[in-house]
């Protein structure tokens, strides 16, 4: 007869604690191992469980979610500083284009890991 034991039922894998693994830029599997070899470049597999990480395909996700989470961010408090503060343009736009800068560089790498770890829980490209 027919044996319904194929890789259909694997173990699941939960999306929350592989969003928070890839928020802190580690394995999505198992949390311990170095998602990043670099600022942005993904190790093709985890150094600590051997979790094959090749097929994990980013492009541009994160630089769209980081520009969105940042633009919604920094526009509330440009918006509030101009009016409680008044200051003069050029310093309004030194302080909140070095904010943006900074923001941008922290999250990035960091939402890399997140959709690294959204594809690896929902076994996207071959995962």
């Amino acid at each position: 007869m027919f044996d319904d034991t194929s890789n259909s039922h694997e173990t699941e894998r939960h999306l929350r604690p592989a969003l928070a693994r890839g928020f802190r830029r580690k394995c999505p599997h198992c949390g311990a191992g170095p998602l990043l070899k670099g600022y942005l470049k993904l190790r093709t597999q985890c150094s600590v469980c051997g979790e094959d990480l090749s097929y994990a395909r980013a492009d541009d996700a994160p630089a769209y979610l980081t520009i969105l989470i940042v633009g919604h961010l920094m526009a509330p408090f440009l918006h509030w500083g101009f009016v409680h503060y008044r200051p003069e343009p050029i310093v309004l736009a030194a302080v909140f284009c070095t904010a943006c800068v900074g923001l941008s560089l922290y999250l990035l790498p960091r939402i890399k890991g997140m959709v690294v770890g959204f594809q690896w829980a929902r076994r996207m490209h071959g995962f």
